[in-house]
């Protein structure tokens, strides 16, 4: 004779009750060296910021992202960019133009890159192609080729090279 499980009658005696409200989710808290960007995804509520990453498989080619706050490059993108914050990831590639606050390069940038306030480029960065910047900082280790300049210089100033200059 088969005799019943108490666990499973028990079971079926309780019914389900749903919380009666959900449960919010703590965001873990940043690491030491984590870098202090902005950890939101796009919600779409008012005054969040809002943020797009291109994982490390993706390929995205021939889009104008706009209306994005922050984009994280983990993958490759080609594609012409206005917003707040770019971070390109040791292995990501942007190829086409950018017009951003905030630069952080840990990967490759192809093309034309106006960081209107801050242009990190890490020992692993690599960058080409017509750069303007309010700030730089270029860590050892990191290359940088093509049109350099602050934002403002005189083209003639960017593109003439530096002589040194002596005392009379």
């Amino acid at each position: 004779m088969l005799q019943k499980d108490p666990l499973f009658r028990r079971r079926e005696e309780t019914p389900y009750r749903p919380p009666a409200a959900p449960v919010p989710h703590a965001a873990p808290a940043p690491s030491a060296g984590a870098a202090a960007a902005p950890d939101v995804a796009g919600t779409g509520k008012a005054g969040e910021a809002s943020k797009l990453v291109v994982g490390p498989e993706v390929k995205l080619k021939g889009a104008e992202i706009s209306d994005c706050d922050t984009l994280v490059v983990e993958g490759r993108v080609e594609s012409a960019l206005d917003s707040r914050v770019m971070q390109i990831a040791e292995k990501g590639v942007f190829k086409g133009a950018a017009a951003i606050d905030i630069a952080e390069i840990r990967g490759r940038f192809e093309g034309e890159l106006t960081a209107r306030k801050n242009l990190v480029i890490h020992a692993t960065g690599r960058v080409s192609g017509k750069i303007r910047y309010g700030r730089i900082k270029v860590e050892e280790g990191a290359e940088i080729a093509g049109d350099v300049a602050p934002i403002g210089a005189p083209a003639e100033a960017a593109a003439r090279p530096l002589t040194p200059q002596r005392s009379p």
